[in-house]
């Protein structure tokens, strides 16, 4: 890269350094950046950068594909109910030792000694119930303690929070990582909750890119799913932060976790890309 262009590139930066520096930021982690190598060591090295230049980041993360992985190894078979999946015990054993362990501790290792990994269940950070019968151990979240979370930024660590909480008495439950992050960034007074998924974003035509709805209102959000834009597993992803957003968020946007350094991109430049969901309010 050109000095030139470098400069460039860091005057371009500069205001939108500042508007994030001391804030808080929650970004969902999954997806096609989670399981191929390039992209994750982008993205770790992305977070890295943020919290130097002062943003307090906390990553959520999810871990489908390993999952699956695990479950297909053992003969456990997966089954999914809109866009949630369902959890015996057997499944639930493997979503806890998969999550919590082996998944949380690779990304934790990537961040250089900046993270710290956690799971729902440490300081009884996700506190829940079961959602729905025949999901099994599918937990609803009623209540986020953020109290580690915030001991942790403040002492300019990265928490890294797989997505498994508990109730009153010990049961382990598998959370929605998109629906986790909306309600931690809810806790936290987050300025910005970001998505990565293997998509450019919200598709009016899910087969075509070119389709791609570049900002949604959040009163909009109700007539994309009448139409069937808004289907499936991104029922769960876009209810949370519609959510996330009514309870003070300030903005919420869905990248794509295959493009290289895309949170830099989204956060630090004039051509973020993907879906931004925000409300009018909040344009005023």
């Amino acid at each position: 890269m050109k000095n030139e262009e470098m400069a460039r590139l860091f005057s371009e930066a500069t205001p939108y350094i500042q508007k994030y520096h001391g804030r808080t930021m929650v970004i969902k982690y999954g997806g096609n950046a989670m399981i191929n190598e390039t992209l994750k060591n982008a993205v770790m090295n992305d977070l890295v950068t943020l919290t130097l230049l002062g943003v307090r980041v906390v990553l959520v993360h999810g871990g489908g594909p390993a999952i699956n992985e695990m479950l297909k190894k053992v003969g456990v078979e997966s089954h999914f109910a809109n866009g949630l999946r369902v959890t015996d015990d057997a499944t639930m054993e493997i979503v806890q030792q998969v999550l919590a362990g082996k998944v949380n501790k690779d990304l934790v290792a990537k961040l250089r000694g900046r993270g710290v990994g956690l799971c729902g269940m440490d300081g009884q950070m996700l506190r829940c119930t079961e959602l729905d019968p025949q999901l099994g151990h599918v937990g609803e979240i009623i209540h986020v303690d953020a109290t580690l979370i915030e001991s942790l930024l403040d002492g300019g660590f990265i928490p890294v929070i797989a997505t498994v909480g508990m109730d009153d008495l010990g049961q382990a439950y598998n959370v929605n990582a998109d629906t986790a992050a909306a309600q931690i960034a809810i806790a936290l007074k987050a300025e910005k909750l970001v998505s990565m998924t293997d998509i450019a974003g919200l598709l009016r035509d899910k087969e075509d890119e070119t389709t791609l709805i570049p900002e949604v209102e959040v009163t909009e959000i109700e007539g994309y799913k009448s139409a069937g834009i808004i289907a499936g597993g991104m029922i769960p992803k876009i209810g949370g932060m519609a959510d996330a957003i009514y309870q003070g968020v300030h903005e919420a946007v869905i990248i794509d976790g295959r493009v290289p350094h895309s949170i830099l991109l989204e956060l630090f430049s004039d051509r973020g890309s993907g879906t931004r969901f925000y409300r009018r309010s909040h344009r005023e």
